[in-house]
């Protein structure tokens, strides 16, 4: 098979992959095309330890074009698949899924010379409307699973897939005990009816090792640093704890940690412990690898307690753009670049409304991140249209970029966080 050689460029989502191929055996109803698999291994890497891996939807791409957690994987020999545009949200493998991903697999390893990316441990990844994939596939690939992500998403078994229609059914024997996985949910996207189907799962399956981040000051559309250093520690401790001479074993969830289940505005909270040790109610506390793992998810939650809010907009023409408090993405605009392609963003703090500036605020605590879709970052401010990314010839996404804006915790206030929609003319 022929492979198309992407030109990696110094930024971007799509770009910087080494190599793609196209899934065979599959036609997407976004573009009527094969979906392409984008692979990156680091080049000093001789031979991977695992493969992470994810469709595509948002965050997937925020996280996988990070340098940052790029750096952190090609220390622990993990490369990152990413696969536009997704074709397998449910993991249904009476729809032939497995086959097609096997195959694409198998692709990849050929045309990227490392063979061993058709056999590797993979790390299953997803966000929002793919984030019950990851745990579906764990379910179906046991033996093949190092760890499981479910990024601003879903509980395992949930019946609240962030696709929005039924889930699949497991069976009465199908498992993911010793396998980690990481639920999170951000503050500003919270719903505990998401959030009550996790401790279900580990109160029905003990021998499960389900972990759980309240992504504190963050919402739905966005990944922070922080957040993505805690899911490339979750993956670094996936690898000392369940990798062994080449292969991987069952993590034994009364050897680790469990910490009280957060929630916002939460007062009061048990003392984080070893499994043995915790004297908190257990059908209410997720599990940890260990100490470092629930204590910095502590820190988070202290860090948020008693602050007050604050809000953010987005400003075109010295006008506030409008809030919809009933959009999926909440602010959307339209914008025209320049010449060379470039255009600028501008946030805001706002009152609660969004309909008026809080100028208490200094202005340069606020910063303008890349989401997904065909653009690159300048600057905090000004981002680059990218017409070689895959999502420019889908009739779907074609021009759709989302961006954020996110201003930290200062004194009093708590960090926040708000997305745009921008279309691009």
């Amino acid at each position: 098979m022929m492979a198309t050689v992407l030109v990696a460029l110094e930024a971007g989502a799509a770009t910087g992959y080494r190599w793609s191929v196209p899934v065979e055996g599959i036609v997407s109803t976004e573009n009527g095309c094969a979906p392409e698999g984008f692979l990156w291994i680091d080049q000093g890497c001789d031979s991977l330890k695992a493969l992470m891996f994810a469709f595509q939807n948002m965050n997937e791409e925020t996280l996988f074009s990070s340098e940052r957690f790029r750096k952190q994987m090609a220390d622990e020999g993990v490369g990152v698949l990413w696969i536009a545009p997704g074709f397998g949200q449910e993991w249904d493998v009476t729809q032939g899924v497995q086959d097609v991903f096997n195959g694409l697999l198998d692709s990849l390893a050929i045309v990227s010379g490392h063979p061993e990316v058709a056999r590797v441990p993979l790390i299953a990844f997803g966000h929002s409307a793919q984030a019950t994939m990851p745990w579906n596939f764990a379910a179906w690939n046991p033996r093949r699973t190092l760890c499981v992500i479910s990024y601003h998403g879903d509980a395992p078994r949930t019946n609240l897939c962030g696709y929005g229609r039924s889930n699949v059914e497991w069976g009465r024997t199908r498992n993911i005990d010793g396998i980690p996985g990481l639920m999170v949910m951000g503050e500003y996207e919270w719903w505990d009816a998401r959030l009550r189907p996790a401790l279900a799962f580990r109160m029905m399956y003990p021998a499960s090792c389900v972990s759980f981040l309240g992504d504190a000051g963050r919402g739905h559309f966005d990944l922070s640093e922080r957040t993505a250093d805690y899911i490339a520690l979750f993956i670094k401790k996936s690898i000392s704890g369940r990798l062994h001479d080449g292969r991987l074993v069952s993590v034994n969830p009364e050897n680790g940690w469990l910490a009280e289940s957060w929630h916002p505005g939460q007062t009061r909270r048990e003392k984080a412990a070893s499994y043995k040790d915790y004297k908190g109610c257990r059908h209410e506390a997720f599990w940890y690898f260990d100490e470092e793992m629930a204590e910095l998810a502590e820190e988070r939650y202290r860090e948020t307690g008693g602050k007050q809010p604050r809000w953010l907009g987005f400003e075109r023409d010295g006008r506030l753009l409008r809030y919809d408090a009933n959009a999926h993405c909440k602010i959307t605009d339209k914008i025209k670049p320049d010449d060379n392609g470039r255009f600028v963003v501008k946030a805001v703090f706002t009152d609660s409304t969004r309909t008026a500036r809080d100028y208490r605020h200094s202005p340069e605590l606020v910063k303008v991140r890349y989401v997904s879709g065909p653009a690159r970052a300048v600057n905090d401010s000004v981002f680059e249209v990218d017409r070689e990314h895959p999502t420019w010839h889908n009739p779907r996404r074609c021009g759709k970029i989302t961006l954020c804006a996110e201003a930290q915790t200062d004194g009093d206030w708590k960090e926040t966080v708000q997305e745009i929609e921008i279309t691009v003319e």
